[in-house]
Order: C-alpha cells, then structure tokens, then sequence
C-alpha cells in the first residue's frame, strides 16, 4: 500500500509518500501555492492507493487543491500528536551535536522546519490502520 500524506499549513505543508513495504518514498516541505504542481510531479510513476490529509489548519483549501491536482477525493485524518511525534523522529534521524546532546529531548526544538516528517507519522498511522 502507498500513501500520499500532507500536513497542511498556512504557509507551508508537509508531503510525505510512504509504502507499506518500502517505508518512506518521499518527503518535502512545500509552500502552500505549490502545492497542486507538486503534488501532481511527487506521485508520478507511483501508483497511490490513498491520499491523507490532516484535519487542522487549512485542510479543507488544502483538500480542495489536491482533489484538483489529482483527481481523487482525499481522506481528512486527525493529527493530533503528530507535531511532538515529528519532532523525536526528526532528533532520532538527525541527533543533536555538541552541547545540545546533553538537553532533554523535551527541550529540543528542530532548526528547520519538519512537516514533512508530521506527513511521514500520519501516513504510518493510516497504513498500521488499515493493514491490522
């Protein structure tokens, strides 16, 4: 199973393409405006059996562009948790150096932006979902 997920934004939106079999595909952080080109370039060659998005800020304009772009109908999932979830795995992927290792995770706050990795959690959920 290959799903297409989105962490909608106000300005920004995490797109992330996961398999069930191949794990992470793909995954970016997108401007809003772009969103309907970049969705349509992210999936090409890829045969996606479900489109997610998430049901905060700006799901339904974000819906709305995706249907568009693509042709399908997306699923709105709830993403509650998925900001701190992204966040530990955005530190387990990439660990904090020098100093910073020492703090508690808790403290830690990525240095760049990490939708995509919220997009990545959401389509891992919805994939575990389905499949049990």
């Amino acid at each position: 199973m290959v799903v297409l997920a989105i962490d909608p934004g106000s300005k920004k939106s995490g797109v992330a393409l996961v398999s069930s079999d191949a794990g992470i595909l793909r995954r970016a952080i997108v401007p809003v405006e772009k969103l309907k080109e970049y969705c349509r370039e992210f999936v090409q060659g890829t045969a996606v059996d479900a489109v997610i998005v998430g049901g905060s800020t700006g799901s339904k304009a974000v819906c709305a562009a995706v249907s568009e772009a693509l042709g399908v109908q997306p699923v709105t999932v709830d993403e509650r948790y998925t900001t701190e979830r992204a966040k530990m795995r955005y530190f387990s992927d990439n660990p904090p150096r020098g100093w910073r290792r020492w703090l508690p995770s808790g403290l830690l706050y990525p240095p760049v932006p990490f939708d995509d990795y919220a997009a990545v959690i959401m389509a891992e959920d919805y994939i575990e979902s389905i499949i049990r």
